[in-house]
């Protein structure tokens, strides 16, 4: 019994020690989002969903929950914000080409499709980012609008 109490002692100050360790965090200003929003120009139904449902995870600004704080969630979500800026970032918008633009749309409305977006996992504790058949069909509309435009543009050779 001895031993069990030792190790849960152990483990209880390693978890305390860690606390003060953690990821930085992703907390750009939203004016970085500006040139994204402008490009795009997505109605105020939309511009609420993706602030809801997507900017956390695929902007420069994540707001955090008081859990974030907390050694080793906070390193659990900074991947999952590192991967969904890899996928697809606003905060990154300017200066990348009409053909990556394009794809980056292509890929939207399939993981919107697909309701693989928003994650699971990010609306369980956000409820308020699960998005609603109308939400989706709403945003394919949006997302194909803005893929249409980039149809029109001319693409370097």
């Amino acid at each position: 019994m001895k031993i069990i109490k030792k190790i849960l002692l152990l483990l209880l100050i390693v978890f305390v020690i860690a606390q003060f360790f953690g990821p930085e965090k992703n907390e750009g200003e939203l004016a970085t989002v500006d040139a994204f929003l402008a490009e795009t120009n997505p109605p105020e139904n939309i511009k609420t969903i993706l602030k809801e449902s997507c900017f956390d995870c695929h902007t420069d600004v994540t707001r955090y929950p008081w859990y974030g704080n907390i050694t080793p969630v906070n390193y659990w979500m900074a991947d999952h914000v590192k991967h969904g800026k890899k996928h697809f970032n606003m905060s990154n918008w300017e200066g990348s080409s009409v053909k990556k633009k394009d794809h980056k749309f292509e890929e939207l409305i399939e993981m919107v499709e697909e309701k693989e977006m928003p994650l699971p996992s990010y609306t369980w504790t956000h409820t308020e980012a699960k998005l609603s058949d109308a939400q989706i069909n709403d945003m394919l509309e949006w997302a194909k609008q803005v893929r249409f435009k980039y149809s029109l543009e001319p693409k370097p050779e």
